[in-house]
């Protein structure tokens, strides 16, 4: 699935403008990644779905694989630095959502952007597989899969408020 082209908010009296949900993380490999594919899957055009990391370092094929169980493909999306998404390269996302506590912790303000965070645990600690046998691998990276489709689901259910009122969320404000 190819990334849409974005639309800006100087559109914002436009029919065509979606606000510009953007999923963060540390390496945009695998959580942010996953959050991504769910929002574009669960609430089709609705939002501009996004996902960028403060160290990019490629997409996690195993991330790939486990939306592919479900039929969903993120095969196209590509790892992306956080100042891909931001002023001057981009117009500034409507909300933030960091998806690894190291992430929340090391990205900047984003100004004119909520930004929320929704840590989840990362299935492939230091970006590799090492140790664990491929059931165990295969498990960790379901699970986190599903409890991001959890979460997304909860957050459209309420209403998919942007103005920091997620009632999932366990911090707000500006990231650390």
């Amino acid at each position: 699935m190819t990334r849409p082209e974005p639309s800006t908010k100087a559109d914002a009296g436009a029919s065509t403008y979606r606000p510009r949900v953007l999923f963060l993380c540390t390496g945009n490999a695998c959580r942010s990644q996953l959050a991504e594919g769910w929002l574009r899957h669960l609430a089709g055009d609705r939002f501009e779905a996004l996902s960028a990391g403060t160290e990019p370092h490629g997409l996690n094929p195993r991330a790939v694989a486990t939306m592919a169980e479900l039929g969903i493909d993120i095969a196209g999306h590509r790892s992306e630095h956080l100042s891909l998404h931001l002023p001057p390269a981009a117009a500034t996302p409507d909300l933030v959502i960091a998806v690894c506590d190291q992430a929340a912790q090391n990205c900047p303000t984003v100004p004119g952007a909520v930004v929320l965070r929704w840590p989840f645990p990362d299935p492939a600690p230091g970006g590799v597989d090492v140790g664990a046998d491929e059931a165990t691998t295969q498990a960790a990276f379901a699970a986190v899969r599903d409890a991001i489709r959890a979460r997304i689901a909860a957050w459209l259910a309420a209403g998919a408020p942007l103005d920091g009122s997620d009632p999932t969320a366990t911090d707000r404000g500006p990231c650390a």
